[in-house]
């Protein structure tokens, strides 16, 4: 009987995949965090709704004299207070676009390093199938040399 033999030993080492949201937001000092829920909370629609409807309140108030007028029109001290909110929203808002970018291109790096592992994975997985049809193919001249043998042995 003839044996058929693998020639290649199939292994997968590669270390496990590390999860970058975990390590990155470990890492966050309190700044950044303010940072980060000031912009989520300007950047929403429930604070631009509600920052609409006390500023249509400022000014109703102040034209129709209702209590007595402490801005009136054109209203400095509304665009000031404005003015104040834009300087300190803008650059807290930049630092947290600045950390988001920052965590983009770990997310980039850690998807490069999955995509090579997935190459490499391919790599051995399409190895390890072309060595199976190696095989079969030994298998199957095996087995056409035996049929080719009970052949001529029923001649004989």
């Amino acid at each position: 009987m003839t044996k058929i033999h693998l020639t290649k030993h199939f292994e997968h080492r590669h270390p496990p995949i590390k999860n970058v949201n975990e390590a990155f937001e470990k890492q966050l000092t309190l700044g950044q965090r303010t940072s980060d829920r000031v912009a989520n909370i300007v950047g929403s629609w429930p604070f631009i709704i509600v920052q609409s409807i006390l500023l249509t309140v400022w000014i109703i108030l102040n034209v129709a004299a209702v209590i007595h007028h402490w801005d009136p029109y054109p209203f400095i001290l509304m665009n000031l207070v404005l003015s104040m909110q834009a300087a300190y929203t803008a650059p807290i808002i930049m630092m947290s676009q600045n950390r988001q970018a920052e965590r983009d291109r770990l997310e980039a790096h850690n998807d490069y390093i999955i995509n090579q592992k997935a190459e490499e994975e391919i790599r051995t997985v399409r190895d390890h199938l072309e060595t199976q049809a190696e095989a079969l193919m030994q298998i199957y001249q095996i087995f056409n040399n035996q049929k080719e043998q009970v052949g001529q042995n029923k001649k004989l």
